[in-house]
């Protein structure tokens, strides 16, 4: 036989572009049209309905950058229409094939009542099937002209991501909005077409399969009638109906389908719009729901829930109905899909306890499972914090992104930094917005690792990052791929359902230790490093609100717990946690509202901390430690003056002076308390760091040496940098002064001053304080590069074969060697509040108060020794999306402390991030909790959230060892309960001597409610 292959694949796709697929609609009559701008910001409902509207000519342009225009929608079925399956069919003059960052509409009834939205892949709105001849359709239709901030493909810098600098120019001109009548068996005969011939396409040129296709498909053609389509799709159908028909092979690959809309909490557009984006989607499902009974949609994000709740209770109460009949699945549990590295331990288990609880309360559902696809990398304490909350499974597809290394499994066990393992799936499908392509299904198959183990994966199906969802042909798509023969098998169930199928299926998956690092995006840990600042703050302010409105709510009468206020604002903080706002890759105006929310949190937490305080009674002056560790600091008074105090963990003492054993001496350039001596050089680096305890020199090479790197990525500039940053430096040695600015007994400071590059200027003030080894650099920045990023080395004279760095709950150890690709393309990792450096009987910590990236290398010195080198990524100066980004003041505190253990580190991580409160109290009530046995640390105290009275404490072992001890209350104790994060019990806690027992394994989380007397 001759091969025709060429000929027939040509004559299908023609066929299929130019004349089925124009066929689709048989006839159409235009609507009449009426518009209205709205001013300003997205108006309700009842103000858009009363408003003026103007008669609208299609083809004119329309809507300014983050504009709403509200269009009135009117229109006939012509009477000889009868009995047909009539839509609507708009066109808002949309771009490309993304629905998400671009024109969308929601459709509304004259009552308010949203039917669907539309979308460049979705542009439909079901009139009637059968529609009544003469039948009047009324609808008002709120576009949102939202700018394409993707137009050029990231190449371009654009203003328009901030409505302050995206000017009022249309950026839109609609094409059409007509009544259509909708050809059934043409569109049907699309599908056929685009399933067949996809499928085609990927079997191999020697797969007979490929060749039966072809020719039946050869065959069809030629039963199209090219006058008159719809009348021969029926004969063209039935065609095709025999290689449609033929069955999967018994060993086949299995995909798990499920419903998706990834919708980012904000990105390319900020927050307002993600509310109406969740109800142009979800309106969008849930009348997908009503058409296909094996429909089943997953959806994460209990914060879109709310808002859709809050703003759109008609599209709520179809959404519960949807659970109810089994169509919608919430997932994921969290309150949103959060980055993975940055946010706290607490935060993390609190993103879990605010998503879980709204599942539970307004569905009756507890989520089994961990839904993250589209993170930056999963932080090892994950495994441990997902269980402790009840999940079951843990999906992400986001590794698949890897830059150098192939991840090499896609169905496991990961198991955590305290040993905790979870069920985990990544989708060999490597995408969260599938359509079951040809392509995409032989991908799943191709990809799949697991071959001869396993025989299932998961596909999250339909448009997503700003939403848009599942469609009607991807169902339809799903139904012909259910069983046909050189495809995988698609079946349309719940996540859960995939996750029991898959673990019965492949109990002994193998198992992947430690973090999940996603080898790309790792400027994310140090782009918008304002909002990374907020994060930080307020993670601390509302554990130290916590804390003494708990302190208060046990010690002074009349005092009521602000249970309310701080599940609010704990609410805010996780919200701006989500997975493009907390790594700084959203547009400007997401960044510019996300620094003024985190302010208005901090204003509102010092005051829910000041009135807490206050209830304790007025009396002497007092000194508040919110770190889990006893402090011996350095506080001022109200006119400034020094004062050495110390204070016990989570309690307080008098502000009375507890002179330390040897004062400060300030000599020249040279700081020294007896237990360092920093030297600081002309060029403002330190030249020598000297640890007098141990009689050994820190540094190998000068300190705090600031570098300035040229920074562009080959693409995605917020997100991303890559490994060529490091070939292009300058060193800043140029220091315009270094002058002592405190000369105490308690206090030494020397404060260097730079200016370099367009404009820029970094003061920095280097602080050593009585009875404290560790050195602080105060750091106060006014940034104006661009395509730049700002690191601070520190290398010392350590031979360590890891890196230490804090994580949620623990610490991860890192190789400091790249023997590996693996470990090569760790060139940027990211960290909390420490990282810690150590050899046999040394070690050196560097300390941060809202830094996240860094780097660790080591060299080997001409005299033999090593030096270990850690630098902070301080600031960036990217581009895209935001070309403002990090621009103006920064200021933050880092610090070197020499001869750290890693308890030392954990204790100065808390002790910069909780800085000693100086306040007004009447008595020295106890600390609420206190305990006893090294590597035991406290991170939340608080009142149960059920409002029994309860106190709550969650602890964990910090140091990687076992840790054994007791916990002592401040108050009666009757009963103690060891729970889940969501304090619930688990078992009962034993109770010696009015104490509680505690026994903790590496890195082990520990919730106890504790029973007051």
């Amino acid at each position: 036989m001759h091969d025709e292959s060429r000929r027939i694949e040509e004559r299908v796709q023609r066929l299929h572009d130019q004349r089925i697929k124009t066929a689709v609609y048989a006839a159409a009559v235009p609507f009449e049209v009426e518009a209205w701008q709205a001013p300003g910001e997205p108006v309700p409902f009842e103000e858009a309905a009363a408003a003026s509207y103007e008669p609208f000519t299609m083809g004119t342009p329309w809507g300014p950058p983050w504009g709403t225009t509200w269009f009135r929608m009117r229109g006939r079925v012509p009477e000889d229409w009868a009995g047909r399956r009539v839509e609507a069919v708009i066109d808002l003059g949309f771009v490309g094939d993304w629905p998400g960052n671009q024109a969308e509409a929601l459709v509304h009834l004259t009552d308010g009542t949203p039917l669907k939205a539309v979308n460049p892949l979705n542009q439909y709105v079901a009139i009637a099937n059968p529609a009544q001849g003469g039948e009047t359709v009324d609808y008002l239709v709120e576009a949102a002209s939202n700018p394409d901030i993707l137009a050029d493909n990231f190449s371009k810098v654009t203003p328009l991501g901030d409505r302050l600098t995206a000017g009022d120019k249309p950026l839109y001109t609609f094409r059409s909005a007509d009544l259509a009548i909708l050809d059934e068996e043409v569109w049907h005969l699309d599908l056929d077409v685009q399933v067949l011939r996809e499928l085609m396409l990927e079997l191999g040129e020697h797969d007979p399969r490929r060749h039966e296709i072809a020719h039946a498909l050869d065959r069809a053609m030629d039963l199209l009638d090219l006058d008159d389509v719809s009348g021969s799709a029926a004969a063209v159908r039935k065609a095709l109906k025999p290689v449609l028909s033929k069955p999967a092979h018994a060993s086949a690959h299995t995909i798990s389908g499920v419903g998706h809309a990834h919708i980012d909490s904000a990105w390319l557009w900020p927050i307002r719009e993600t509310k109406r984006k969740t109800s142009r989607t979800f309106s969008n499902v849930t009348s997908l729901a009503d058409e296909y009974d094996d429909f089943v949609f997953a959806c994460s994000q209990a914060q879109q829930y709310e808002w859709v709740r809050d703003n759109y209770p008609k599209v709520w109460t179809r959404i519960q109905e949807a659970v109810k009949n089994g169509q919608w699945a919430p997932v994921g549990g969290m309150w949103v899909e959060s980055d993975g590295n940055l946010p706290g331990g607490e935060a993390v288990a609190r993103q879990f306890v605010h998503g879980k609880r709204f599942f539970i309360e307004h569905f009756g559902i507890e989520t089994k499972g961990v839904w993250l696809p589209d993170s930056f990398g999963y932080n090892a304490a994950y495994p441990q914090i997902a269980k402790l909350a009840g999940n079951e499974w843990f999906l992400t597809q986001k590794i698949s992104w890897n830059q150098t290394n192939r991840f090499p499994h896609h169905t496991f066990w990961w198991e955590g930094i305290d040993g905790t393992r979870i069920f985990t799936h990544f989708p060999p499908v490597d995408t969260y917005n599938a359509r079951f392509s040809g392509e995409e299904m032989s991908r799943a198959v191709r990809n799949y690792q697991e071959k001869g183990g396993a025989s299932r994966s998961l596909a999250p199906f339909g448009w997503g990052d700003g939403g848009g969802g599942p469609t009607r042909e991807i169902m339809e798509r799903a139904r012909r791929l259910a069983d046909l023969e050189g495809s995988a098998k698609v079946v349309v169930e719940h996540p859960d359902a995939f996750f029991a199928k898959a673990l019965a299926e492949y109990p002994d998956a193998p198992v992947w230790v430690g973090e999940l690092y996603l080898e790309l995006h790792r400027a994310t840990y140090t782009s918008q490093a304002r909002t990374k600042q907020g994060n930080r703050r307020s993670e601390h302010l509302l554990r130290e609100a916590e804390l003494w409105a708990t302190t208060a709510a046990l010690h002074a009468p009349g005092y009521t717990y602000p249970h309310e206020k701080l599940d609010r604002l704990w609410k805010t903080v996780l919200l701006h946690q989500f997975h493009d706002i907390l790594p700084g890759s959203s547009i400007a105006w997401v960044h510019r509202e996300a620094e003024a929310e985190y302010a208005r949190v901090a204003e509102e937490l010092h005051a829910l901390t000041a009135e807490a305080v206050s209830a304790l009674g007025a009396g002497e002056t007092r000194v508040f430690n919110t770190s889990p560790y006893d402090r011996a600091d350095v506080v001022r008074t109200a006119d400034g003056a020094p004062v050495y105090v110390k204070v016990p963990a989570n309690g307080s003492a008098p502000l009375t002076d507890c002179a330390p054993q040897r004062p400060v001496t300030v000599d020249g350039r040279v700081l020294d308390n007896g237990l360092i001596r920093v030297e600081v050089a002309e060029d403002g680096t330190l030249s020598s760091v000297r640890d007098l305890r141990a009689g050994r020199e820190v540094l190998a090479e000068p300190g705090n040496l600031l570098r300035l790197h040229t920074d562009l990525p080959n693409y995605w500039d917020a997100w991303d940098i890559d490994k060529h940053y490091k070939n292009r430096y300058t060193d800043l040695l140029d220091a315009s002064s270094v002058t002592v600015v405190e000369q105490d007994p308690l206090i030494g400071a020397i404060r260097v001053e730079r200016s370099f590059g367009k404009g820029s200027t970094i003061t920095q003030t280097i602080t050593v304080r009585a009875g404290s080894p560790r050195v602080d650099i105060e750091t106060d920045i006014d940034w104006h590069e661009t395509e730049k990023i700002l690191k601070a080395a520190f290398p010392v004279d350590i031979r360590a074969p890891h890196s230490s760095a804090e994580i949620q709950f623990g610490h991860v150890q890192r190789p400091t060697h790249t023997n590996t690709s693996w470990e090569s393309a760790r060139f940027e990792v990211s960290g909390h509040r420490w990282v810690h450096l150590g050899e046999p009987g040394y070690g050196v910590a560097v300390i941060n108060d809202s830094t996240y990236g860094h780097d660790v290398s080591r060299t080997v010195r001409e005299d033999g020794g090593t030096t270990t080198t850690v630098r902070l990524s301080l600031v960036r100066a990217p581009r895209i999306p935001d070309p403002e980004a990090d621009q103006g003041r920064h200021c933050f505190t880092y610090a070197l402390l020499p001869g750290a253990t890693i308890e030392d580190a954990v204790a100065e991580g808390y002790a910069l991030n909780l800085p000693l409160r100086v306040a007004d109290a009447a008595g020295a009530p106890e600390p609420v909790v206190s305990t006893e046995g090294e590597g035991i640390t406290v991170e939340a105290v608080k009142l149960a959230d059920d409002a029994s009275g309860d106190v709550v404490v969650r602890l964990y072992e910090s140091r990687g060892g076992r840790a054994a001890g007791i916990l002592r209350t401040g108050f009666p104790l009757a009963g103690a309960q060891i729970t889940d994060l969501l304090e619930r019990p688990l078992e009962d806690a034993e109770i010696t001597d009015g104490s509680v027992a505690v026994a903790l394994r590496p890195f082990q989380i520990l919730t106890l409610r504790l029973r007051r007397g």
